[in-house]
């Protein structure tokens, strides 16, 4: 009835249209199944980088004994000098800093000493968020130590300088001036 070469073009046919007749739909589903599966793994992945880099900053906390207080973000922070009579500091308010950064080993990767003070707009200059969310609890003249997570710091990548990957770090500052917005 069929040919060998009849017989085989009718199998590759019915096998090309079984195959695209259920293939959107399939593929639709596996992309999304891989999609949230992809997604879990990278949440538990980046649950695991908080709770070692929390461990970190707990062991520094404990081992220098400083009372550091923990804000909801993660940061820690302590007013080693507080100053008795300086401004709050708010969002869009001009402060300048000198700092040293370093890494919770005690390297030290940035200073105002060689590279001179920082001076930004707070909640607006392109710096560390954690700097940003930090300095929010301080007053001009306060001088403290702020631990900041990586993931509110330089991140996954580093700085690409002298901050490693998913290093947290460390400020020592020193808020030299704060210049209030108009509007604070």
């Amino acid at each position: 009835m069929f040919s060998k070469n009849g017989l085989y073009s009718c199998i590759v046919f019915i096998t090309i249209f079984l195959v695209s007749a259920c293939g959107p739909e399939h593929k639709e589903a596996e992309k999304d199944f891989n999609q949230e599966k992809v997604k879990q793994q990278f949440v538990k992945a980046n649950q695991q980088v908080v709770v070692k880099e929390n461990d970190e900053m707990d062991y520094f906390q404990k081992s220098h004994q400083m009372p550091f207080i923990k804000t909801t973000s993660g940061i820690r922070y302590y007013v080693y000098k507080a100053s008795a009579k300086g401004d709050s500091i708010k969002t869009d308010d001009i402060i300048t800093i000198n700092y040293v950064v370093s890494l919770l080993d005690g390297t030290e990767c940035y200073s105002s000493k060689t590279d001179g003070p920082k001076k930004f707009t707070v909640g607006m200059e392109d710096i560390e968020d954690g700097l940003h969310k930090a300095v929010l609890f301080l007053k001009s003249g306060d001088k403290a130590l702020i631990l900041i997570p990586s993931h509110l710091a330089h991140g996954l990548l580093g700085d690409s300088k002298k901050i490693p990957p998913q290093s947290p770090i460390m400020y020592d500052i020193e808020i030299v001036s704060v210049k209030k917005h108009p509007n604070n």
